[in-house]
């Protein structure tokens, strides 16, 4: 038997789709003030769903609606990334135990395998936008290789706010030299099978990484 096709967004998951991906990537900055008129035009598609995705991104602090003045896109601030880092941390450090702990890894140390050499590449060629590319490969392929689908759904949501900061302070950020050899350390722990070493060396690497975003953003303020 055929597998059924998977089912079309509805105009709502579409229009939320569309504007989160504007927030998340730079297009529309922190602070900026768009009518609901305006982004149904651009991504194309009517008011009532963009009404409807909006309430979605208000719930996850990615804006603020205003009452037939449209809604503005939320700074990011220093201290609520360091809240999402907190709970990141937490759930990518327990998928590099669970990932270690599996008996049947080889399809996933490929996988990881993969996006560090692709990170250590473009280090080389002083390529930060593929380092960026295969960093986020890695950290979602850890997620996804664990096997728990919904652990890696939840990661997936608060990673595209992450990933909002990363590109907001992206020049500003030291060349990740020390991130590379952190991603070798987490490979090396899950190939070995060590479930305490990867947890805790993707602990590690994470909450550095916080302490940097995190500097940066206070730094830099509201972005």
């Amino acid at each position: 038997m055929a597998e059924p096709s998977a089912r079309p967004l509805s105009q709502v998951d579409r229009a939320y789709v569309a504007l989160k991906q504007k927030i998340c990537d730079g297009t529309w900055a922190g602070g900026a003030v768009r009518l609901e008129r305006e982004a149904a035009d651009e991504i194309g598609v009517s008011r009532t769903p963009v009404r409807e995705a909006l309430i979605r991104l208000e719930e996850e602090r990615l804006v603020k609606v205003r009452p037939r003045r449209g809604f503005m896109v939320l700074p990011i601030s220093a201290s609520d990334m360091a809240d999402i880092y907190e709970i990141l941390t937490a759930l990518e450090s327990h998928a590099a135990a669970k990932l270690a702990a599996r008996k049947d890894r080889d399809a996933a140390l490929a996988r990881l395998e993969a996006a560090v050499d692709a990170m250590d590449t473009a280090l080389s060629d002083d390529d930060l936008e593929s380092w960026a590319t295969a960093d986020l490969e890695f950290h979602r392929a850890l997620v996804e290789e664990a096997g728990n689908r919904r652990l890696a759904d939840i990661v997936a949501t608060v990673s595209d706010q992450v990933n909002r900061a990363r590109i907001a302070t992206f020049r500003l950020r030291p060349k990740p030299l020390r991130s590379n050899s952190d991603h070798r350390a987490v490979l090396k722990a899950i190939r070995s099978g060590d479930v305490d070493a990867a947890c805790s060396r993707h602990k590690g690497h994470r909450e550095k990484a916080r302490e940097l975003l995190v500097s940066l953003l206070a730094e830099s303020g509201a972005i």
